[in-house]
């Protein structure tokens, strides 16, 4: 852990973390297939021991230790994993029956946890444990898919007050945010690919319970969008 962080901002980050948790369960528990629904419990277990596995690796200092490790330990042991699952998911015919099963209204949902995650951010920033470039004061601008998501869900969606194209392309754009600030946090963190922000690195995500944010919650996050694009191009396939 940290040290002399704020406990607030630990206990703030935790809390967002369940929280992505929770949407994401809640998104599977009202799938339109009753199989997933079924399984969606199980689905919550085995996400519960992922984040439990990556608590213990970084409270045993696995990513914070031998950072000139090529490729970094958080990338083998936290990201990759989460990658491949992903490409599973798209790949195989019980993956794309899952994908297409999610609600689109709440897959959009989902994005609202944005906020507190850029909040965090910027505390930590100011804890001088990341770089200003990771904020909304930096390179950073996620906050703004945080903030139009419920907007999105509710009017786009919900009330149909934006066509498929126009939400795709919010998704695109929301997607092309989320890769920025991934790409700027990775080039920013101590290993032999950083590439910025050498005076004030990006450690916090080598910390617990920060991992959780590249291992858990951008991987939620990035499987929301790629759900909604999929499912948003596909309806409009079987309309014309």
């Amino acid at each position: 852990m940290i040290e002399n962080l704020l406990n607030f901002i630990t206990i703030t980050f935790a809390i967002t973390t369940i929280a992505t948790l929770l949407l994401f369960y809640w998104t599977i528990k009202n799938s339109s297939s009753e199989n997933i629904r079924n399984k969606s419990k199980l689905i919550l277990f085995g996400l519960t021991i992922w984040l439990i596995i990556q608590a213990i690796l970084t409270l045993k200092n696995v990513y914070n230790s031998e950072t000139n490790s090529i490729p970094p330990k958080i990338l083998i042991f936290g990201i990759a994993p989460t990658i491949l699952t992903i490409i599973l998911l798209f790949a195989t015919k019980k993956g794309k029956e899952f994908i297409d099963s999610l609600d689109l209204i709440k897959l959009t949902y989902i994005n609202s946890i944005r906020i507190p995650v850029e909040i965090v951010l910027f505390w930590l920033f100011t804890s001088k444990v990341i770089p200003e470039l990771m904020t909304f004061e930096g390179r950073n601008f996620d906050i703004i898919a945080g903030i139009t998501a419920p907007f999105i869900a509710y009017y786009g969606i919900q009330n149909g007050k934006l066509s498929r194209n126009g939400i795709l392309i919010w998704n695109f754009i929301c997607l092309g945010l989320l890769l920025n600030i991934v790409i700027n946090a990775f080039l920013s963190t101590p290993s032999p690919f950083q590439k910025f922000a050498f005076e004030q690195p990006n450690i916090a995500m080598l910390n617990f319970p920060f991992s959780w944010l590249p291992t858990f919650i951008v991987p939620i996050i990035m499987f929301c969008h790629l759900a909604s694009i999929r499912n948003l191009i596909k309806n409009m396939r079987n309309e014309n």
